[in-house]
C-alpha cells in the first residue's frame, strides 16, 4: 500500500500551544516518525481561549460561533499555520514535499450525550494558506452516530504497540487537559475511554491563585500534601462508576473541594486525583495491563507520574523510554488519523468511543 507523508497538528484541552509532527504511514502498521515542533500560544492567545471556552459552553449547535469563538477560530487557524510554515522552514521543506495535513483544531465544547461536539479551526482556510489537502473535524461522524468522540486515537496507539513487539496487555494513559487511556491486548480491538481530570483542574488553579499557566514540573505539588478527605470527594462522582466507553468535557470536574486548602495541598490533591481517577478505570478492564505507558503533558511532571507509580497496580513508564515522544504523539497520531481518513479506514470503534459500528471519519479540504 502506498505510504503517505503527513503532518499531524495538535492543540489539546490544556491549551499551552501546537503540536507538529510529521509521519510517513500507510494509514494501517507501516509508521515510520519524522521531526517534530512546537509553537507554543502567546498569554493574550490563551485568554481568547478561556474566553471562548467560557462563551461556547451556551451553544447548542454548530453553526453560528458567538464572538470570542469566532476570534478564536481565527487566531487558531493562524497559529496553527505558522506553526506548519516554522516546521517547513526548519526542516527545509516545500509544501510539495508533504501530502496531507491532519488538523485536529481546539475543542471548546464537548457534549456527546447531545451528541455535540466543537473544534473550532478552519480546514478549508487552512488548507488553502498552506496548498496542502488538510483533514479537519475528526470528530463530528462518530458523535452524529452516537459514539462519544474520544478518546479519538486508540488505533494509532494499537499500531504502535503492535509494531513495537512489547507483550500485552498494554494501557497507553495521554495526560493533556482531560486524561485518558487506551487498552490494547493481542488480538482484540482497542478499547479506550477518558478517565478524569488530566491537567485541566491543576491549571486552572494555578492561573486563578498565582497567574501561571501550570504546575511547571510539579513543583507546586511536591511542596505540599495530599489532603484524603478532599480527594475522596473528588472521586465521589458517578463517572468513574462507568464502563468504557466514556468521555468528559474539559470543564466537568470542578475543584471546590480543595478551595479551603493551601496552593501547596491544593495542587497535590488535585495531581493524586488524577493519578486516582487512573485507578478507578483499571478493574473495569478485561485484564490488568502489564505496563502503563504515559504521554502527553502530564508525562513531564514528576510528581503525577510518582503518583501515578504510588497509586496503580501495574508498572508505569513513560512514551519517552519505550522510545516513542511524549511531546508528539497526540500530533502523530492525527497525522495517522488524516490518511485513515482519506483512505476510508476506521478510527473509532464500539469499544473506543461506543460508536455503533467501526467509523471512519474527517472531512478533506482541498488547497
Amino acid at each position: 500500500m502506498a505510504l503517505f507523508r503527513s503532518i499531524g497538528l495538535m492543540s489539546g484541552t490544556s491549551m499551552d500551544g501546537v503540536d507538529v509532527a510529521l509521519v510517513e504511514t500507510d494509514g494501517e502498521g507501516r509508521v515510520a516518525f519524522g521531526p517534530t515542533g512546537f509553537q507554543p500560544y502567546s498569554d493574550e492567545d490563551r485568554a481568547l481561549l478561556r474566553a471562548a471556552l467560557a462563551e461556547a459552553g451556551d451553544l447548542e449547535g454548530r453553526d453560528a460561533l458567538p464572538d470570542s469563538v469566532a476570534r478564536a477560530e481565527k487566531m487558531v487557524t493562524e497559529r496553527h499555520a505558522q506553526a506548519v510554515e516554522r516546521f517547513l522552514g526548519d526542516n527545509g521543506m516545500k509544501a510539495g514535499d508533504v501530502d496531507l495535513v491532519g488538523f485536529h483544531g481546539q475543542t471548546v465544547l464537548h457534549r456527546p450525550m447531545q451528541r455535540l461536539t466543537i473544534q473550532i479551526g478552519d480546514g478549508p482556510a487552512l488548507a488553502r494558506r498552506l496548498r496542502i489537502s488538510t483533514v479537519y473535524d475528526f470528530r463530528a461522524a462518530d458523535v452524529a452516530a452516537g459514539g462519544q468522540g474520544a478518546p479519538i486515537v486508540p488505533v494509532f496507539h494499537r499500531a504502535l504497540v503492535e509494531a513495537s513487539g512489547m507483550p500485552g496487555p498494554l494501557a497507553l494513559l495521554n495526560i493533556g487537559g482531560v486524561a485518558n487511556v487506551t487498552y490494547v491486548d493481542d488480538g482484540l480491538d482497542p478499547i479506550a475511554c477518558d478517565t478524569g481530570p488530566g491537567n485541566a483542574l491543576l491549571d486552572d488553579l494555578m492561573l486563578a491563585r498565582v497567574g501561571e499557566p501550570m504546575d511547571r514540573h510539579g513543583r507546586t505539588a511536591a511542596r505540599g500534601r495530599v489532603d484524603e478527605a478532599a480527594l475522596a470527594r473528588l472521586l465521589d462522582d458517578s463517572f468513574f462508576e462507568l464502563p468504557p466507553p466514556k468521555s468528559l468535557d474539559r470543564n466537568n470536574f470542578s475543584s471546590a473541594a480543595v478551595a479551603h486548602l493551601s496552593l501547596e495541598d491544593a495542587a497535590a490533591t488535585l495531581t493524586a486525583f488524577t493519578a486516582a481517577s487512573v485507578g478507578k478505570l483499571l478493574p473495569r478492564l478485561p485484564r490488568a495491563p502489564l505496563s502503563l505507558i504515559v504521554c502527553g503533558g502530564g508525562a513531564r511532571n514528576p510528581i503525577l507520574v510518582r503518583e501515578l507509580v504510588q497509586r496503580l497496580p501495574c508498572r508505569v513508564t513513560t512514551a519517552d523510554v519505550c522510545g516513542w515522544s511524549a511531546d508528539a504523539l497526540e500530533a502523530q497520531a492525527f497525522a495517522y488519523l488524516a490518511v485513515r481518513s482519506v483512505l476510508g479506514l476506521p478510527f473509532t470503534f464500539p469499544t473506543t468511543t461506543g460508536a455503533p459500528r467501526p467509523l471512519s471519519g474527517g472531512v478533506l479540504a482541498k488547497p
